[in-house]
């Protein structure tokens, strides 16, 4: 294997992250032993990282011992192969709105203990103030607010020389547009607060989606 990126591995058309725990399935693809270590393959269909890495990506800011605020986490499918990165010494705060979605994350959190799922809404970081300072803000929210969102949380959260990642999901924010259209249109919006440092198109993998890798200007 490879090393694509720190923490993150490639063979042939595979991606794989070093499981974090023992029979780390939840979520993989497969299951690869290597000298009786674990690696999780990272499907590029049902995950944005592992999409925009197959589609060429050269900034993956999420490294070991990391802390990283996941807005938008879900059930923890694409966080589970963060947690195998920043590893035990890392940690990721998962903010999601769905109480559905937290059960389920919390399975995940208990198991791999460096997730901490935090009931709340994204657009509100206030409700979540007591956060320590995190080296990567990473959003995927499916909302028609997405470059607001990643603005208000990396400017209170986000260390100085940080990373903020967005994953746009155009037809989240107007079904009408052009998706190109709807991605230049939050491009104009968050150049004024960040550096865009790379942009990559997700299709066909993910449809209409947009990954950018970014570092503030404030």
């Amino acid at each position: 294997m490879k090393e694509l990126f720190p923490g993150v591995w490639k063979k042939d058309r595979q991606i794989f992250t070093r499981s974090l725990v023992r029979d780390g399935s939840a979520y993989a693809k497969s299951i690869m032993a290597v000298d009786d270590v674990e690696y999780r393959e990272w499907d590029p269909n049902k995950s944005k990282p592992a999409a925009a890495m197959m589609k060429g990506l050269k900034e993956f800011p999420v490294k070991e011992g990391m802390k990283v605020l996941y807005l938008g986490i879900a059930s923890g499918a694409t966080a589970s192969f963060f947690s195998d990165i920043v590893g035990k010494d890392g940690v990721i705060y998962g903010i999601e709105i769905s109480e559905r979605s937290i059960r389920d994350l919390n399975i995940i959190a208990e198991r791999r203990g460096n997730i901490i799922p935090i009931l709340a809404d994204a657009r509100k970081p206030e409700e979540y103030a007591w956060i320590e300072p995190v080296d990567v803000v990473y959003e995927d929210v499916a909302s028609e607010e997405q470059a607001q969102i990643i603005i208000r949380n990396a400017e209170r959260f986000l260390k100085p020389g940080g990373f903020a990642v967005l994953a746009i999901k155009s037809r989240s924010i107007n079904v009408v547009k052009q998706p190109k259209k709807v991605y230049e249109d939050v491009l104009e919006k968050l150049k004024p607060h960040f550096h865009i440092l790379e942009r990559v198109e997700l299709d066909p993998y993910e449809k209409d989606h947009l990954f950018v890798v970014m570092k503030p200007k404030f």
